[in-house]
């Protein structure tokens, strides 16, 4: 699990004049926006297993450790919400003769608040 600067869009024009690139900013709270890959070990398909969550904190938040032996770090997302969105990129309308073809896929764009470490209570004993 890796937390990374999400940066701002920089174009050609900018990046020619050699000006830095900036780090994004939430528009709500003008908080630095991150980004932390995450990897379900319980998602059904392949593809569908590495997602990426933005947090917007005012610091790069930090993973918590890994499980001993592993390289497995549960985490809680705080504040976290999903948010559904079509990717029509691969739409492309009816032209010549031809029917129109639609491979659109829907998205789901993944923001959280903060990220804490999961905490695992002491199993009880039996009576």
């Amino acid at each position: 699990m890796g937390v990374e600067p999400v940066l701002k869009f920089q174009s050609a024009e900018e990046r020619a004049k050699g000006l830095p690139v900036q780090q994004e900013t939430d528009k709500e709270t003008g908080l630095l926006v991150w980004s932390v890959l995450v990897i379900d070990q319980a998602a059904e398909r392949k593809t569908d297993a590495a997602v990426t969550v933005k947090i917007a904190a005012p610091h790069q938040p930090v993973p918590p450790e890994a499980i001993p032996g592993t390289d497995v770090r549960p985490v809680v997302f705080e504040g976290l919400t999903v948010t559904p969105w079509i990717d029509d990129k691969v739409c492309r309308g009816s032209h010549g003769g031809e029917r129109h073809r639609c491979r659109a896929k829907l998205g789901y764009s993944l923001r959280a608040s903060g990220m804490k470490p999961v905490v695992v209570k002491p199993a009880s004993k039996a009576a």
